[in-house]
């Protein structure tokens, strides 16, 4: 047997392995994941055949701002996908909530308390939150201010945190110095 044949042979037997061990750990993943869902840790009944969409439920489910019409029909204010939330951003400053916009260490407070209140409704809290990101107006001015009115708002350890800057102009709305989302999970 030429050499190239028995090189592609064994390698498609590795792949195929690799490919069953992959399978094999996905389906022991949401299998542990639907029993836990279950009361008494019994298993779901899965809605469907297949090894990933046995256990995730539910698949996409909208959760909006108990304190807020979703003005915008093109909007979310949270997305529920298994047991991870997607929130989308939170400006610092809305007028209907405060008179005066503040600077970047009352919006950053502001915005993360909406986040909280989000997160509660959702069924979890600012421990569960994974990952943040921040778009800061002005970083090189407002940074230190945001960190002030970051700090406290999450349990150790703190969550994966980016930003990323633009002009003042830039957030949608006058005076918004920060919009911050995140991505969180429920017990």
């Amino acid at each position: 047997m030429p050499r190239s044949v028995e090189t592609s042979s064994s390698s498609l037997t590795r792949r195929s392995s690799r490919r069953a061990a992959v399978a094999a750990g996905l389906a022991t993943l949401t299998g542990a994941a639907a029993a836990a869902a279950a009361p008494g840790g019994q298993p779901a009944a899965a809605s469907s055949p297949g090894p990933v969409s046995s256990g995730w439920t539910p698949k996409k489910v909208a959760i909006n701002r108990a304190d807020r019409t979703t003005r915008n029909p093109l909007l979310s204010h949270c997305i529920r996908s298994g047991p991870l939330l997607f929130l989308a951003g939170i400006g610092g400053w809305y007028p209907e909530d405060r008179a005066e916009p503040g600077d970047a260490r009352v919006q950053t407070d502001s915005a993360l308390k909406a986040m909280r209140a989000l997160l509660e409704q959702a069924g979890s809290s600012m421990a569960n939150v994974l990952k943040v990101h921040m778009t800061i107006s002005d970083p090189n001015r407002n940074l230190p201010l945001v960190n002030e009115g970051y700090r406290g708002h999450f349990p150790d350890p703190p969550p994966a945190r980016s930003y990323s800057g633009c002009g003042v102009d830039e957030q949608g709305r006058a005076h918004v110095l920060i919009q911050i989302d995140c991505v969180a999970y429920v017990d």
